[in-house]
């Protein structure tokens, strides 16, 4: 008699079908579901519009003309437009000296905002809420920020607390993940996530290249996220996660070093942005869509991708002569929803996964509305999906983000129902994409950024943007 026969013989039927039952039951509520999400849309006063972008750049008292010249181009080239939103404290004219206040102000004008909006929509309560992940990368408090939650909404003594910082604009998956695990141990179980970014005490006012790049490109945002693994709450849930994959390139010198926070030579605090970011970037990305490729795609496009490739090397000896082949994952995806991380961000990868420019379009229009909000970056292209009425039940959509440290995460998305709530894009919607994308950085300072007599060229005191 084999070991399974003895195991089966000696256990009594009622409870050898109580244990099937137990394993099928928890499996059932190991998912893990989003029920809703708000994206923070900051009031109208904090509207950088293209002549007080200029004007910022103008009272940076340490800038050269070259700077200035380099700082306007990369505007002109960033792909943003002019109804993106900043920090108080720079329409106050106060970013070189920013208090401890004024990144505290701007969190919980985005808490108040946006998890009051989600909660009242879907009818929850504060007490109602077990789990609660806060993922702000640049900004760290006492009490923590998740706390000031928690003290507002004077939520439960047993509520299960995360309060992430330092993990840069791939936090949210992060914190999916951290959902993920808990609801895979715990059943009927709610979660809310906040995520967002304190630009208030990171706005860089130096003269380093390599570091006034990011005021061109990070803007102000966040959005609050509802999950679930209960059962009865499934009829009411948007997206399963269906995967999730993270890599983490931290142990190589050339990722780890190419976005860090540091101080210039004057002592001005910001973040650096190495040259050898975009090939950091590459390395991630490959790297994880090596893992998530077999557990997304359908056999026949692994194997087809496996075959081309085979050949490609037979032929040439080397896969370096031509094109790469390239694995085409709109096969088992019906969408891609993409970190707007800049222009040459969304190009890069739009070239690697051979994306058309429908895929794109998406993080691009996200990316001229509301700029790089960090890590909630993913939520604001989800919602111009989800507003145009892209999203249909049982769609695929795969999220990827990158992160300092150099690190690349990704997860898929299964649409439960028909999505098209108008969201944070209800008011301008409808003029997205334009037929021609205008560039209002271009119009106004195209002139400065193309002359060339840099070294005699001068910007007078009395100067006023147009």
């Amino acid at each position: 008699m084999d070991l399974i026969s003895i195991l089966i013989n000696g256990i009594p039927l009622f409870y050898l079908l109580y244990l099937i039952w137990k394993i099928l039951d928890r499996k059932k509520h190991q998912n893990c579901y989003i029920l809703d999400y708000e994206c923070h849309k900051p009031t109208d006063d904090r509207m950088l519009s293209t002549k007080f972008s200029g004007e910022i750049i103008r009272r940076n008292k340490h800038l050269g003309l070259n700077e200035y010249k380099f700082l306007l181009k990369a505007l002109v080239s960033s792909g943003i437009g002019e109804q993106t939103y900043a920090p108080r404290m720079v329409f106050y004219g106060r970013e070189a000296c920013p208090t401890y206040e004024d990144g505290i102000l701007e969190m919980e004008e985005f808490f108040l905002d946006s998890i009051d909006k989600l909660l009242k929509r879907n009818k929850t309560s504060p007490s109602e809420i077990d789990v609660l992940v806060v993922n702000i990368s640049m900004l760290a408090c006492m009490p923590s920020l998740a706390a000031r939650i928690i003290n507002y909404y004077k939520m439960r003594e047993d509520i299960k607390v995360y309060n992430i910082t330092a993990m840069g604009c791939s936090a949210t998956l992060i914190s999916i993940n951290i959902i993920q695990s808990i609801f895979k141990n715990e059943k009927n179980k709610v979660a809310l996530m906040v995520t967002s970014e304190s630009l208030s005490p990171n706005w860089y006012t130096g003269n380093d290249k390599s570091m006034i790049l990011a005021n061109c490109l990070f803007r102000s945002g966040g959005c609050a996220i509802l999950l679930t693994n209960k059962l009865a709450l499934k009829n009411k849930a948007i997206l399963k996660l269906k995967k999730l994959v993270r890599v983490h390139h931290g142990a190589k010198d050339e990722s780890y070093n190419s976005v860090v926070q540091r101080e210039d030579a004057q002592g001005n605090l910001g973040y650096h942005l190495d040259k050898t970011l975009p090939k950091a970037a590459t390395r991630a990305l490959v790297d994880n869509l090596k893992q998530i490729a077999p557990l997304i795609l359908p056999v026949r496009e692994l194997l087809r991708f496996a075959i081309v490739l085979f050949v490609k090397r037979m032929n040439r000896g080397s896969i370096n002569g031509g094109p790469r082949p390239v694995i085409n994952f709109k096969t088992g995806v019906d969408h891609i929803c993409l970190h707007t991380g800049g222009k040459a961000v969304i190009d890069g990868v739009g070239a690697s996964l051979n994306l058309s420019e429908y895929d794109l379009e998406p993080a691009r229009m996200t990316l001229h509305r509301f700029g790089n909000t960090s890590a909630s970056s993913l939520w604001y292209v989800l919602g111009y999906m989800e507003a145009k009425k892209r999203l249909k039940k049982g769609d695929k959509m795969l999220m990827i983000s990158f992160g300092a440290g150099f690190k690349c995460n990704s997860c898929l998305w299964e649409v439960l129902r028909d999505m098209g709530d108008g969201n944070v894009w209800k008011d301008c919607i409808d003029n997205y994409p334009p037929n021609t994308l205008v560039n209002p950085f271009l119009e106004k300072f195209g002139w400065l950024h193309d002359h060339e007599d840099a070294d005699t060229f001068h910007i007078p005191d009395d100067y006023v943007i147009p």
